[in-house]
C-alpha cells in the first residue's frame, strides 16, 4: 500500500465536521469534483461489523441501516451536523434485490478477509486514531454505481459499481471497486481499491488518498484517475470542503429521475438542437439559453417517461407553458411527442423559426377563472415570474389530475414582490419555501430537485400528486382562498400550516386515463368554491401581467434635456476635484493648457444630486451608473468610480494596440459633436484634425446609415 498524497487542515474548533460533508459529496456527487462523470446512483446502505483477525466461525451479517429501520443515526454514524445523510432519493432499487445483494457482497468479502486476505483487513483498520482491537466497529457500507458521460459518439465507459466502507471511529472511507470474474460473479477488483483517511496531528489535521496496490492500479481516466489525480486535485477540493463546512440549503441534483437516462437523453437532444446556437435571432446568449432550455426538457422527459411507467399508460402527457418566453422548450416538447402550448405576453422573433407544428400564442395569462386548464396534465412554469405563485393555484384548480413544474427565478408574491420575512435564510431559500408552501396549500406533494443547467437559480418544485381525496376539493379551494388573501398585506400575519398530507401508501392522485379517474367523480366548478372566492375576475385584485410592450429602462429614452442636464452636473464636480494641468509630461509649449478634472465614486456624485433626479434614475436599470457609462464620450466609469475621459490616452492606446484602432475614428468619424469641444472650460484635449468628433457644425458629417440611405434614392 502507499499513500499518494496528504495534505494539512488546520481546524481552530480541533474537530473538522466538515470532513464527513465533504467525503459525502465524493461519494453521492463524485461528478462536482470529476468532469467526466455524470454522477452517482445509491443503491443499498447496510451496517456491518469489522470482522477481527483472530475471528472464526459464522461471521456477523449485514443488519439494516439506520434508514431503512425508520431510527436516526446510530453511534457509529457520526455525531456531528455535517456528516453526510442516508444518500439521495435518486432511482430507488425495486424489491429488496440491492439489499440482499449487498448483504451477500459483504458476507462474501469479509470472509476474505481473515481466511486469505489478512493485508486487506489491516488496510480497513489502518488510522492512527482507531480504537483498540478489542472494540467494536461499526461500519457503514454502501453499494453505489458510477455514471459515465454520455457523448454524441457514446457513453465514456460503462457504468461500475462499487461497495464503500465508511468508518467514522477510524475516520477513513474506503473505496471497493467490484467486478465479475469468470463465473459472473462480483467480487472486490483488489488493484483498484484505495481509501481517504483522516487523521491526527499535533496541531493540524491530515487527508490523505492511500492506494491498496499502487504497482497493479488500473487508470481508464474517467471512473479510475490517475493515483496523482487522487493525490493533488481530489485532496484539494476534499480540505477546502472540510473548512468551509457549509450544509447545502438545496437537495441534490437530479433527486427525482434516473442520472443514467438524463445523461444520455441529453447528449442526444444537445446533439439535435446545437445548430439553433449559430441561428439564435434573440439579443440573449444563445449558449445559455439553448443547452438550458434542453436540460429542462431532459428533465421534463424523463421525469414524463417514469411517470406513465409507474402510472402503466402510454399516452404522452400534455401540457401548457406559461411564460414561455423564446419557445423553444415547447417546441422541444413537442417534438418529443407531446401535446401542448406556450404562452407569453410578448411574441419573440424566434418563433418564426420552429414552423406552424410548434403552438405558441401571445396573450397574458392572468389568474382568473378563464384561465383555467382542464385538459391539461402538466403547467410548466420556467421563469415565469409573476406568474410562479399562481402556478400551483392554476393547477390545483384547473382539474383533480393537473400537475405543475416550476423553476422560480424573480421573486413575486401574488401581487406585486416578494417582501422578505425570514433574515436567517438566503432570499432564494427564503422564496423557494413559499412556493413550497403555495404548494402545500393548494393541496400537492411538492418535492423539490436541482437541475443541471447553466443558471445560479436551478431548483425546482414539483406538484405531481395531491394530499386529499377528490370528494374534499370544496374544503380545499376555501383553504387555498383563505390563504391568497391572506398574502394580500405585506407583513400581515401569515396563514396556519397545511394539513398534514395522507400517511405514505395514501395518494389519492391517479392517471386521468388509469382506474382511480373514474373514482374521482366530476370536477368542481367555480361557483362550487368557498363563499370567499371570486366567481368572476381576479382571484385578487391588484395583479398586473407584464406589459406588452417591454419598457426600455437602460436610461436611453429619459428626456435629452434631462440627461445633458446630469452630464453638465457630473462634469462640472469632476472639473472642480483638480487644478488644470498641461498636456502630461511633455515639455512641448504647444500643448495647451487642459483640465482632465478628478475622480469621485458614484456614491459621492449622487450626494451632490437633489432627491427628484435620483428618484427618476432609480426608476432605470442601473440608474446613475447606467446614464454616465451610456455617455462613452464624457465619461470613464471603471469600478464604481467616475472620470472625464481623456482622448489623449484614447489615441495612444491606439497608436499601441492595434486591437483598439477600430472606434470612434473609423467609419463614426466626425458624425457626432464633440462635447468636449462645446462645454468643457478648456474646449477639447485634440487637435480637429485627430479628434474623432466633430469641432463645429461644418465638421459634422452624416452617418452611415444616412449615407446608404440616401444612395439609395
Amino acid at each position: 500500500m502507499a499513500e499518494v498524497g496528504r495534505v494539512a487542515v488546520r481546524d481552530p474548533g480541533a474537530l473538522l465536521p466538515g470532513f464527513w460533508a465533504a467525503v459525502a459529496v465524493w461519494l453521492e456527487r463524485p461528478q462536482v469534483a470529476n468532469k467526466r462523470l455524470c454522477g452517482a446512483r445509491l443503491e443499498a446502505r447496510r451496517s456491518a461489523a469489522l470482522p477481527r483477525s483472530e475471528a472464526r466461525g459464522p461471521w456477523p451479517s449485514a443488519v439494516p441501516g439506520p434508514e431503512e429501520r425508520g431510527a436516526g443515526p446510530g453511534p457509529g454514524q457520526g455525531p456531528h451536523e455535517g456528516s453526510p445523510s442516508p444518500g439521495p432519493r435518486a432511482v430507488p432499487a425495486q424489491g429488496t434485490a440491492p439489499a440482499s445483494e449487498l448483504d451477500s457482497l459483504w458476507g462474501d468479502f469479509s470472509r476474505s478477509l481473515v481466511t486469505s486476505n489478512g493485508e486487506m483487513l489491516a488496510f480497513l483498520a489502518r488510522s492512527e486514531s482507531a480504537p483498540q482491537e478489542d472494540a467494536p466497529r461499526d461500519l457503514d457500507v454502501v453499494l453505489r454505481t458510477i455514471i459515465p458521460k454520455t457523448t454524441p459518439q457514446g457513453q465514456l465507459t460503462a457504468p461500475r459499481r462499487e461497495m464503500v466502507v465508511r468508518d467514522v471511529l477510524g475516520g477513513t472511507l474506503t473505496f471497493l471497486p467490484l467486478e465479475e470474474d469468470a463465473e459472473g460473479n462480483l467480487k472486490v477488483k483488489i488493484s483498484n481499491v484505495y481509501q481517504i483517511q483522516l487523521s491526527r496531528g499535533r496541531h493540524e489535521w491530515f487527508i490523505s488518498v492511500l492506494i491498496f496496490c499502487p504497482e497493479r492500479w488500473h487508470s481508464d481516466g474517467i471512473v479510475y484517475p490517475k493515483p496523482i489525480w487522487l493525490g493533488k486535485e481530489l485532496l484539494a477540493r476534499l480540505a477546502k470542503w472540510s473548512v468551509e463546512n457549509k450544509k447545502s440549503e438545496f437537495t441534490s441534483t437530479l433527486s427525482l429521475v434516473s442520472v443514467v437516462k438524463y445523461s444520455k437523453l441529453y447528449q442526444e437532444l444537445k446533439e439535435k438542437y446545437k445548430e439553433m446556437v449559430k441561428v439564435w435571432p434573440e439579443v440573449t446568449d444563445p449558449e445559455k439559453f439553448v443547452y438550458e432550455d434542453v436540460a429542462i426538457a431532459t428533465y421534463l422527459l424523463i421525469l414524463w417517461e417514469e411517470e406513465r411507467a409507474e402510472w402503466g399508460v402510454t399516452k404522452k402527457q400534455s401540457f401548457v407553458d406559461l411564460g414561455c418566453g423564446n419557445g423553444l422548450l415547447v417546441h422541444i416538447l413537442r417534438r418529443a411527442g407531446h401535446p401542448g402550448r406556450g404562452i407569453d405576453v410578448r411574441r419573440r422573433r424566434i418563433w418564426a423559426m420552429f414552423g406552424p407544428e410548434t403552438q405558441l400564442e401571445e396573450g397574458a395569462v392572468t389568474p382568473e377563472d378563464k384561465s383555467l386548464f382542464p385538459d391539461v396534465d402538466w403547467l410548466i412554469g420556467n421563469h415565469s415570474d409573476e406568474l410562479t405563485p399562481w402556478i400551483p393555484v392554476i393547477a390545483a384548480r384547473s382539474s383533480y389530475h393537473c400537475r405543475f413544474f416550476v423553476l422560480p427565478c424573480c421573486f413575486f408574491d401574488f401581487v406585486g414582490k416578494y417582501p422578505r420575512r425570514q433574515s436567517q435564510k438566503t432570499q432564494y431559500r427564503e422564496y423557494l419555501d413559499f412556493i413550497k408552501e403555495v404548494g402545500l396549500t393548494c393541496g400537492f406533494h411538492v418535492e423539490e430537485d436541482c437541475l443541471r443547467i447553466p443558471s445560479t437559480k436551478r431548483v425546482c418544485l414539483v406538484g405531481m400528486s395531491r394530499t386529499y381525496p377528490p370528494d374534499a376539493e370544496i374544503s380545499l379551494d376555501e383553504k387555498r382562498t383563505r390563504y391568497i388573501h391572506s398574502r394580500r398585506r405585506p407583513g400581515g400575519p401569515l396563514p396556519k400550516e397545511p394539513s398534514h398530507p395522507p400517511p405514505k401508501g395514501q395518494d389519492w392522485t391517479g392517471p386521468r386515463h388509469g382506474p382511480r379517474a373514474q373514482e374521482a367523480g366530476p370536477e368542481p366548478g367555480p361557483a362550487a368554491r368557498g363563499a370567499g372566492a371570486q366567481a368572476e375576475g381576479l382571484w385578487l385584485s391588484g395583479f398586473q401581467p407584464r406589459e406588452t410592450v417591454e419598457r426600455v429602462r437602460n436610461c436611453s429614452a429619459l428626456p435629452r434635456d434631462f440627461i445633458d442636464r446630469v452630464v453638465l452636473q457630473v462634469a462640472r464636480l469632476l472639473l472642480g476635484r483638480k487644478q488644470p494641468s498641461t498636456g502630461g509630461d511633455s515639455q512641448d509649449t504647444s500643448v495647451k493648457p487642459w483640465n482632465p478634472g478628478g475622480s469621485l465614486s458614484l456614491a459621492e456624485v449622487a450626494s451632490e444630486m437633489d432627491k427628484e433626479t435620483l428618484q427618476r434614475l432609480k426608476r432605470e436599470c442601473g440608474g446613475l451608473q447606467t446614464l454616465l457609462r451610456n455617455r462613452h464620450q464624457v465619461f470613464s466609469v471603471l469600478n464604481g468610480r467616475v472620470c472625464l475621459r481623456d482622448w489623449r490616452e484614447e489615441q495612444l492606446q491606439r497608436k499601441t494596440r492595434p486591437e483598439l484602432r477600430r472606434g470612434p475614428g473609423t467609419e463614426a468619424f466626425k458624425t457626432r459633436p464633440c462635447w468636449f469641444f462645446m462645454h468643457h472650460p478648456d474646449g477639447c484635449a485634440l487637435p480637429a484634425a485627430s479628434c474623432p468628433f466633430a469641432h463645429g457644425p461644418g465638421e459634422l458629417q452624416p452617418a452611415q446609415s444616412t449615407r446608404r440611405a440616401q444612395q439609395l434614392l
